[in-house]
């Protein structure tokens, strides 16, 4: 295979939804991917079958390695890292000993943590901002310091791939953009790629260069952000018009309202 990641023929319902019918997806080294759509279109759904956590209803999904559902659980997580969209409180547990739990896929059944784990758990820290936060508990953290560190035990598991579903909660615009920029660098790279559920559009189209959009009734658009970035599919693809306003540092997407006679303006911020 050519890819770190391929799906073909893919279908996923949850419910009374189709998430996507007979999707073909290869993620290859070196990629960004956002996965976009509207609320409720089963984007975390179609997450957890990339990572292997729900069986597929129809099609493959194979690794470097072989097919997905055929490996161990400890194999997928050598090969995929997982960002769920909601925190927990890790019932006690430290900022340093979630951080090294992603080290346990390499290694040894009861095996402990080395000085090599100790060392790229403490570097996947200090690329989040967190090095002073070693030993505070999980319960004593605000949303976005806990964030980062599911962010850090991440890039501590040091995988092929990573899926990450809406990383940027409860970020502030400065940790957002720290977090891109950490996530571009050690998430991307001759050897790894990530594909992440995003809302902001802006933020899809600067931190990632391919998009994958459902559509919330199966249907399903891969490619470039430049082949998918076109008002009128995005306007469909969300139910609403959107507006893509060119400048000179790139463009910029803001959802337009509809006045009367069914012309659409865009959209102004209260004062």
């Amino acid at each position: 295979m050519s890819g770190l990641l391929e799906a073909r023929e893919l279908s996923v319902r949850i419910g009374d939804t189709t998430v996507c019918h007979g999707l073909d997806l290869t993620i290859h080294a070196g990629e960004s991917w956002a996965l976009l759509g509207r609320n409720g279109t089963g984007k975390t759904t179609l997450l957890l079958h990339l990572a292997g956590l729900l069986p597929t209803q129809a099609g493959t999904i194979s690794l470097v390695d072989g097919p997905l559902h055929a490996m161990t659980p400890r194999a997928r997580a050598r090969r995929v890292a997982l960002l769920l969209q909601h925190s927990g409180s890790g019932l006690g547990a430290s900022v340093l000993e979630t951080v090294l739990g992603g080290r346990h896929p390499h290694l040894a059944t009861l095996a402990w943590e080395g000085p090599a784990d100790l060392a790229i758990a403490r570097q996947s820290l200090a690329a989040m901002g967190l090095t002073e936060f070693e030993q505070r508990s999980l319960e004593t953290l605000s949303g976005g310091e806990l964030r980062r560190v599911e962010i850090a035990r991440v890039l501590t598991q040091q995988c092929p791939l990573s899926l990450l579903d809406e990383p940027l909660n409860h970020l502030d615009l400065a940790h957002q953009a720290a977090c891109l920029q950490v996530l571009g660098t050690q998430c991307v790279s001759p050897q790894r790629a990530m594909l992440m559920v995003v809302h902001d559009l802006n933020v899809a189209y600067h931190a990632c260069g391919r998009w994958l959009l459902l559509d919330g009734a199966g249907g399903w658009h891969a490619g470039t952000r430049e082949s998918l970035s076109d008002p009128q599919l995005l306007s469909r693809i969300y139910a609403h018009p959107i507006m893509r306003i060119e400048t000179a540092d790139g463009p910029v997407f803001q959802p337009g309202h509809l006045v009367p006679g069914g012309a659409v303006t865009a959209a102004r911020s209260p004062c």
